[in-house]
Formats: C-alpha cells, sequence, structure tokens
C-alpha cells in the first residue's frame, strides 16, 4: 500500500473517534512527507532538532510540527519560531528555557509534560510527584510565554496489553487529577498524548487525544545524517 493509503485507513480509524494522528515522519525524505501532505495530512512529529528544522524549512508552512523526542535545552532556540507543540518537556528547567525562548519570539509555545509510566530505565519523563511540584511552584507561575495543555507518556514495550492498559489507564487518572487541580477553567488543557503503532488502539480507549503512527504509515525508516545544530 502507498502512503497515501495508510494514511487514509489510520485518519478514517484514529479521527472517527475524535483522537488527532500525529505521523511520525523521523528520518524520511522530504518526498515521503510530502505525499502524506498531499494526502491531506498536517500534522507531523520529528524526534530531532536538527531533522526538524531541515524540514521545515523546505516543506509547506501550514504543517503543524510536533518536537515529540527527547528535547535537550540548548536546542530549544532552534524551534521557537515555529514548532506548534512540545511533547516531551520532563523538568521546570525545560520549560524555563523554552519560556525564554518563546519570549523571544513573541510567542507562546504549547506544551506537554511528559510524564514517566513505562517499566523501562530508558524511558523519560517526570514522576507523578514532580508534575505537582512544578506546578504549584512560584517558578512555574512566572512562566508567560508556554501554555501547559496536557500529558504525554509512553508505555512499555511490551506485548502484555493489560500491563500496557495499566499504563495508560494512570495516565489518564493522573491527568483528570492535574486538569481537577490545576486547570479547572483552561480549556487548553485538553491532550493526552499516548500510543504509537502497536498499542494506539489500546490508548485511544484509555483516553488519548493524540496517537503518534510512524513506520506503518511510511514503511521503513531511511537513514539520513542532519546538520548538527550545535
Amino acid at each position: 500500500m502507498s502512503i497515501a493509503d495508510n494514511l487514509k485507513k489510520y485518519k478514517s480509524e484514529v479521527e472517527s473517534d475524535g483522537v488527532k494522528l500525529i505521523a511520525v515522519s523521523k528520518t524520511q525524505p522530504i518526498e515521503s512527507i510530502l505525499e502524506a501532505y498531499n494526502a491531506g495530512q498536517r500534522i507531523f512529529g520529528e524526534n530531532h532538532v536538527q531533522e526538524m528544522v531541515e524540514k521545515q524549512t523546505e516543506l509547506p508552512d501550514d504543517i503543524e510540527w510536533h518536537l515529540i523526542g527527547h528535547l535537550q535545552s540548548n536546542k530549544v532556540k532552534y524551534i521557537a519560531s515555529f514548532v506548534k507543540l512540545i511533547h516531551g518537556v520532563d523538568s521546570l528547567k525545560l520549560l524555563q528555557e523554552i519560556d525564554k525562548q518563546a519570549l523571544k519570539n513573541k510567542r507562546i509555545i504549547d506544551c506537554l509534560l511528559q510524564v514517566y509510566i513505562a517499566d523501562e530505565d530508558t524511558k523519560f519523563g517526570l514522576a507523578y510527584d514532580e508534575v505537582i511540584e512544578i506546578l504549584r511552584s512560584d517558578e512555574f507561575r512566572e512562566l508567560k510565554n508556554i501554555r501547559i495543555v496536557g500529558l504525554m507518556g509512553i508505555a512499555t514495550n511490551t506485548k502484555n496489553e493489560k500491563q500496557i492498559t495499566i499504563e495508560f489507564n494512570e495516565l489518564k487518572v493522573l491527568f483528570e487529577g492535574v486538569k481537577a487541580s490545576f486547570f479547572a477553567n483552561d480549556d487548553a488543557f485538553k491532550e493526552i498524548s499516548t500510543g504509537m503503532s502497536a498499542d494506539y488502539k489500546i490508548a485511544i480507549e484509555e483516553g488519548s487525544t493524540m496517537v503518534r503512527i510512524g513506520s506503518s504509515i511510511f514503511g521503513k525508516r531511511v537513514i539520513k545524517h542532519f546538520k548538527n545544530t550545535d
């Protein structure tokens, strides 16, 4: 099946539930992204800053770029002028840097707090109590150029669907608690970014509003070296 056919399949399935489909385009060539774009896709997710920067300059301006990978503070400045949503915010320090760079670009940048929900040491994210600690802090309240619009989590890489369900459910419960305690009157706080190709159906059942699907749309990843932005 072509990229357009794959995309049509997932869009019809995912968006019928009111969930946003993020096409994960990391390592994919411009031609493949354009094929998805011409098939109607507008939201693309990248893991690496330098790759996203290069692609953003070559592709249509109405694309929504989501940074879904781990973001280092010293790389924020390269994407602050155009990034639509930063999924993986896992520290107050990173939030402060995003706020600083957003101010320089006269923007408010939407962010998701990444929560550690997996039973794996390789995953990034905040512990539940760290999420609360950040939101209660005076330093957080001083930030005027970022907007927290929800939470993000990556489940354990396992075929145990019960475990995945529990992890996604726990994030949903945390989301609901955070919403009630800190964002009760904020309509923008509404996103739960969970679910990838292997577990997106479970994620949707457990409240996901955004799923991230890559190779199932684009096929095998293409390895390409991008310029280092350091």
